[in-house]
């Protein structure tokens, strides 16, 4: 790790835990099940598409089938249960222990610090504070497709104008923030749960495998 100059980081899941959202958003996912069910189906099928400019239209269309509407009519629900309608949760949820120290020494150490999300990261408001000691932020949407496609990671990779071996990646996926990053070059940081940790579980492709980070300062700084 003594080469690495920046370190980006995956939002959901990875700078909280996933239990937190799904906590607090369980009585909206239920009022909006069969749409979330939908709305899962469809994501799995743009994870899997290459990066296109069009990206929000396609997603449209894609629910738009599903759901049975017109494109924009899609384009109004995932506005008001996706995108605003999950962020008023974001608020109360708390970040992992130890994220937001983190966060503030690597930039006293001289470290670019950057975020890269499949969803909107305005869409989590202020992030706890760390947004003021980022470089770079990226929603991958943006971009025009999904991880573990290398778009968004190019884009991250261009963004801090950086070799690609030089940036460390953390993210809590190993299908599409391990494998996605580890595709372009980058070196690769996978956030697992206190359990997969106690019994063991570690990645033989990500560079680093923590589920505390004070496991991932000891390690950085």
């Amino acid at each position: 790790m003594e080469n690495i100059k920046a370190v980006a980081f995956d939002i959901d899941g990875t700078l909280y835990r996933n239990w937190q959202l799904n906590v607090r958003m369980a009585f909206h996912f239920l009022r909006h099940s069969i749409f979330f069910l939908h709305y899962g189906l469809v994501r799995k099928e743009l994870h899997k598409m290459p990066a296109d400019k069009n990206f929000v239209r396609i997603q449209d269309e894609l629910m738009a089938k599903r759901i049975k509407c017109t494109p924009e009519e899609a384009h109004k629900k995932l506005d008001a249960i996706i995108y605003t309608g999950l962020k008023k949760y974001f608020p109360r949820i708390t970040p992992c222990a130890g994220v937001v120290d983190l966060f503030k020494k690597l930039k006293e150490k001289g470290y670019k610090i950057a975020i890269l999300s499949d969803f909107p990261p305005e869409q989590k408001g202020d992030l706890w504070g760390i947004l003021k000691y980022c470089d770079v932020l990226i929603g991958s949407e943006e971009v025009g497709a999904l991880k573990p496609s290398a778009a968004p990671f190019e884009a991250l990779v261009e963004s801090l104008n950086l070799p690609s071996d030089q940036i460390l990646y953390v993210g809590n996926s190993h299908k599409y923030d391990v494998v996605g990053s580890k595709n372009v070059g980058l070196k690769s940081a996978w956030f697992i749960t206190p359990l997969k940790s106690f019994f063991g579980k570690k990645s033989k492709v990500a560079d680093i495998t923590f589920s505390k980070y004070s496991q991932l300062e000891k390690i950085l700084i």
